[in-house]
């Protein structure tokens, strides 16, 4: 995900208006019932998939290049825009060179399905199939597992000549083998915040006073997984819901492979003593902001990846890990450098976004998980940091 320079967020239109009274009754029921006080992870969880309401759920626009509104000739700020963009909308070269992965993983694996969560747009999905029809890949079914109704129709639009081959589901059935792909999927999970206030742990919550939401802490016996050195305040997160997801996967996953694109660390970076002011941001308008109190449901909520929690939590759930990676080893691995070479130079500068060290190729990590035999998967020949979970 990355957010560009932009204009002024635009004023609210009244749907937007209507959307968030809505939410934000919704929210302050559950929280009543509730003794006055929501978890972090129960709030950010609200804020995003509650039906109809939450971020995921409404049919605002979230994926594109242009900001939540252009500056037409005349001076004003119109249409409907966007929030933010992944690597599938800045290049299909992002696809293509996934594809080379997945292709290896399927044969290695034995299976023909491919399963992705939380497609966006449809565009991953598409570049996959487009690549994969073209290397002589078969592909038996490509499932969708996405909860966004909105964002189901969008991709549909996106895919409507495979649509013999696609299909949407909003859960897992009790068992399935393939290729599991989520570029941005562990980061929108809800996360549980922990505060470290004078030396005392606490869980930080929401509660409501004068009609707006602040924080509230509880003390808890809930840590992070690592000691953090020093006295001062300390503000982070801890991910049981990715674990849980990974819990499951590893459980329906009878044979095959996954792989995670997303933004994150390694334990001993993610709970630096400097790291102090957690990681949860905002994105809106192509805007990052820190405050996910402010503007409920008409913003993304997000939070970096524990990458050796995501590992550990594969293991003791009976995956391997293939490899772990920066996103710019990964897709010089599948052959991205190549692809550029015969692309546009419109496709070669975006491309060159997906690896360049101070734009996504750092912040970007990539995980390999297996349920079978282990492979030397492609994307991990170079550059492998599974020491460093």
């Amino acid at each position: 995900m990355t957010t560009t320079p932009s204009l002024p967020t635009p004023p609210l239109s009244p749907e937007a208006v209507g959307l968030l009274a809505a939410l934000q009754a919704r929210i302050a029921a559950e929280m009543e019932q509730a003794g006055g006080w929501l978890g972090f992870d129960r709030f950010m969880a609200l804020a995003l998939y509650e039906p109809g309401l939450g971020y995921y759920a409404n049919g605002s626009t979230k994926f594109g290049t242009l900001p939540q509104g252009t500056l037409e000739a005349d001076g004003n700020l119109k249409g409907a825009g966007s929030d933010f963009v992944t690597a599938p909308e800045m290049t299909p070269l992002f696809g293509y060179a996934l594809a080379q992965q997945v292709a290896q993983a399927l044969q290695a694996t034995g299976t023909t399905d491919i399963w992705e969560f939380g497609a966006g747009t449809g565009a991953l999905a598409l570049q996959l199939l487009t690549a994969l029809k073209a290397m002589g890949q078969p592909v038996q079914r490509y499932t969708i597992v996405d909860l966004s109704e909105c964002l189901k129709e969008r991709q549909r639009h996106t895919l409507r000549e495979h649509l013999d081959t696609v299909q949407w589901v909003s859960e897992l059935p009790p068992s399935f083998s393939g290729v599991v792909v989520g570029n941005e999927v562990l980061d929108a999970m809800p996360v549980t915040l922990l505060s470290r206030v004078q030396g005392q742990w606490f869980e930080r919550g929401v509660s409501q006073k004068d009609g707006q939401w602040v924080w509230e802490d509880r003390p808890t016996a809930l840590r992070p997984p690592l000691e953090i050195e020093g006295p001062h305040d300390y503000l982070t997160e801890i991910h049981p819901q990715a674990h849980a997801f990974v819990h499951t996967l590893a459980d329906w996953l009878q044979r095959g492979a996954a792989f995670f694109l997303d933004y994150g660390f390694p334990e001993a970076e993610y709970y630096h003593p400097q790291r102090h002011m957690g990681t949860v941001m905002c994105h809106r308008a192509h805007r990052a902001d820190s405050n996910p109190l402010d503007a409920v449901g008409l913003k993304d909520i997000t939070a970096h990846v524990d990458f050796t929690g995501i590992a550990v939590a594969a293991q003791d759930a009976g995956l391997e890990v293939l490899g772990y990676t920066s996103q710019a080893h990964f897709l010089m691995n599948c052959g991205l450098i190549d692809l550029m070479q015969n692309a546009p130079l419109p496709e070669r500068a975006a491309a060159q976004k997906l690896v360049m060290e101070h734009e996504m190729g750092e912040l970007f990590k990539v995980i390999g998980l297996v349920k079978g035999p282990v492979f030397e998967a492609v994307g991990f020949a170079r550059g492998d940091r599974t020491h460093r979970l």
